[in-house]
Order: structure tokens, then sequence, then C-alpha cells
């Protein structure tokens, strides 16, 4: 079975449940990517935006953004206005999707979410037929796609999705067997994951599965110019990532407590925003780790690459929660290789598939904070050593994850038109993102 698209020149829509977000630099850089090999994005977003700060580079994409209505009578009005006219375009079409939104709603644990999405859809059928869109592709398995599928049978028009992390393990495997029964191809971006969609897929669908690792700029994050006016203060270990349970950040300050106590000098900066802050900040202050350790907030990638190129060592623990929650390969690790960080994780989901252990960087179990601290400390006392495996950590990143090369294989899957970017298009300079910080 081909399940590429056919090649043509019409715009792809993207569907993302909120489109921009600070975390999701990946889905920006994707399609700035997607735009300079010459695709006509328009971008739909079923949330409003987050507040800023925004990061520099959201400016860069071109797509127009249509975001949803929230709430009120501008919604409903929306929403039934755009219904009448897919129903008027094409009847059958509706009553399909209308009999699939009953049928997956008896068999839902949440019948109301089913026809949110449904009436979410039915504006993105609208805006498809009226602009001319010839595929649609929606970012993450749960809402995003759910959406997509609707409005693919209401305008006939194929579709496909990515599956990241949370949003295919905390989905129903029915369910994501369902979705990609339909789609024309899913693109996932980690080994683990293709594994996990190939025993919750059929075997006849199993082609339409495609490994696409989330591409970074990397000249962006070796070449950008330090503006730092003071030289590094001491041993910086350096961790990123949003305040939720996945991450593992708990484990990560119990590690920097036994540091502490064996009198290594360091100081930890845990950069991102999220829900368990005030209890992160409790345990800092329990374990008198005030001087050592910051919980510094959210901050765009331009700030970011200037604590990367501070930083001795970066560390991340994540974990799989009780409920399935997981990460992929958190793109901060691969951002933290692109500017010759060494790196310490834990060996869970795809995270393996890019730190190969004492060679790319170093793996220790999840929920351990004595190894992950043994693995910190020796970072810290071999730099030289952790230059090594940050040399070969690089060279991995440009054989697989460079930003151009992950895109144009996603480019090549959506049937987009090639063309011949301009040699300054074909990278997205540092400088610019720098200037527009």
């Amino acid at each position: 079975m081909n399940n590429i698209i056919p090649p043509g020149d019409g715009p792809v829509a993207y569907v993302m449940k909120r489109y921009p977000r600070l975390s999701e630099t990946f889905i920006v850089n994707e399609i700035r990517a997607m735009e300079r090999l010459g695709a006509d994005i328009r971008i739909f977003s079923l949330l409003p935006p987050e507040p800023p700060p925004h990061h520099p580079m959201t400016a860069q994409v071109s797509a127009p953004v249509a975001y949803l209505p929230a709430e009120g009578f501008k919604k409903w009005q929306r929403m039934l206005n755009a219904h009448a006219a897919c129903l008027g375009a094409a009847p059958w079409r509706y009553i399909k999707a209308f009999s699939r939104a009953v049928q997956w709603s008896i068999g839902s644990a949440s019948p109301p979410a089913v026809w949110k999405q449904f009436g979410r859809a039915g504006i993105i059928a609208a805006a498809c037929r009226f602009q001319g869109i010839r595929h649609i592709h929606g970012h993450f398995a749960n809402a995003p796609t759910a959406v997509t599928q609707f409005a693919s049978i209401m305008t006939g028009l194929p579709f496909s999705f990515t599956a990241h992390a949370k949003d295919l393990y905390l989905t129903p495997r029915n369910v994501i067997a369902r979705r990609g029964a339909a789609a024309n191809f899913i693109a996932t971006c980690t080994g683990y994951n293709v594994q996990y969609l190939s025993e919750v897929l059929a075997p006849e669908h199993a082609a339409k599965i495609h490994l696409v690792y989330h591409g970074i700029d990397l000249d962006m994050f070796h070449n950008a110019p330090s503006a730092l006016p003071t030289p590094r203060q001491g041993k910086l270990i350096l961790s990123v990532g949003r305040l939720v349970p996945k991450k593992g950040h708990d484990t990560l300050i119990s590690a920097c407590g036994i540091l502490r106590d064996k009198g290594v000098a360091f100081k930890c900066m845990i950069v991102g925003g999220g829900p368990l802050r005030d209890e992160l900040a409790a345990q800092i202050a329990a374990l008198g780790l005030h001087e050592h350790v910051s919980l510094e907030g959210a901050m765009t990638q331009a700030r970011l690459i200037e604590l990367y190129r501070r930083a001795d060592l970066f560390a991340l623990a994540p974990l799989i929660t009780e409920d399935g929650d997981r990460d992929g390969i958190p793109n901060v690790i691969v951002e933290a290789m692109a500017t010759n960080v060494p790196v310490v994780s834990t060996a869970i989901s795809g995270i393996p598939e890019i730190i190969h252990d004492g060679v790319t960087g170093l793996l220790v179990p999840p929920r351990e904070p004595v190894i992950l601290s043994e693995a910190m400390a020796r970072l810290l006392a071999d730099p030289d050593f952790g230059q090594v495996m940050a040399k070969a950590a690089r060279a991995r990143l440009e054989s697989e994850f460079d930003l151009w090369r992950t895109t144009s294989r996603l480019h090549r899957l959506m049937g987009c038109v090639e063309c011949a970017p301009q040699p300054s298009e074909s990278r997205f300079t540092a400088t610019a993102m720098m200037a527009d910080a």
C-alpha cells in the first residue's frame, strides 16, 4: 500500500490544540522548515495562544493561524453556520461523520468530548473547503487528530497525524487503532513509539507508521553568539522541562541534595513552569538547597541557548507515571547535545535511542537519586570525559536529528511539491533569531 500523499501544490492544514506554545518549539521549527521546502501551510488552533512570551522564531512562520472561537454566542453561531455549510456541500459525507460521532460517543468514556471534537471539525472542514486545502494533518494523536478525522470524513480529504508521547499513551488503544486505520500515514518521533503503534494497529496498517525524529536547527545552537557579560560561576547543572510529574524533577532535586552532602560544588538551574512549582520549591527548602538549586520559570529558546552555553552538565530524570504518561525523546536533551553539553538522563521510552550509555551521554534508572547523583558527580569531576561524549552526541545529531533531513521526510510524506530553497533559506540562522529576542 502506498500511503504517501500524491504530490500536489495545494495548501496543507495543520490542526493543533494550541498554537504557539512555549514548550513546543519542535512544531514551530517543523513548520518553518516545511515552508522553506515550499509547503503552503495553514494552521488551525483549537484553543487561543498561550500568553507571552513566545519564541522569536514564531514570527518567522508565514502560515496564517485560524483560532476557533472559545466560548459564547460567537462560538455557537460560527459552529452552526459551518456545519450547515458542510451539510449543504456534501450531505452524505456529513451524515457519515454524524453517524460516526454517534457510534464513537456510545463507546467512549467521555461522550461529550466526542461531540466537542465533532463540533470543532465542522468549522475546520468548512474552512478547508473554502481555502482549497488538499491534506489535513493533526499534531498529537488525541483531540487534534479526533478533529482532523471528523474533518476528513466531512470533506473527503486525506489526513495524517503525528503521535508524540502523552497523547499516544493516554489515548485508548482502540481509538489509536481506529484513527491509524483511517489515516494515510502516521508520523511519530521515536522508535519506541513505532514499536508501540505496531502492536496497536492491525498488521495491514503497519506500513503507515513512519519514524520522523524531531529535528533541530543544529547551526542555531552550535553558532549562537554568547551575550553573557560574565564567565561561568562554578559548576552549572542545567535542567529544562515543564514542572510536571513525568519530568522527574523531584528526583533531580534529591540527587542535588546528595551532591551537596558530599561536598561537591555546583549550581543547578531548573527551567520551566508548571503545576508542581510550589511542591518543588518546598522540597528545595526542606533540603536546604536554596543556595544550590533554583527554579527559573519558563523562558524562550533564545534565552535558553545562553544557558546551554554556560552549562557544564545537562540533567533530566524523566519517568513513566502511574497513569502511563511519559516523554518520548525530550527535545531539550537534543538541544543540550547540539550545544556540546554532556547529558545525563534516564533509560525510559525513546531516550536510549539518542543516549548510548557511556558514548553519547550517561543513562541511569528513573527514580534513583543516588545513582543520578553519582553520574552527575562523575561528569563534573571529569569534564574531558564529558566532552568526548558531547562530541559523539553532536555527530549523532548531525546524522539523524538535523531539522532539514527530518522535515524533508515529512514534506515527502505529505506529497508537498518540492522547491529549491535559496542557500540563505536552507538553514535558520541564530543571528536572525537573536535579533528578534
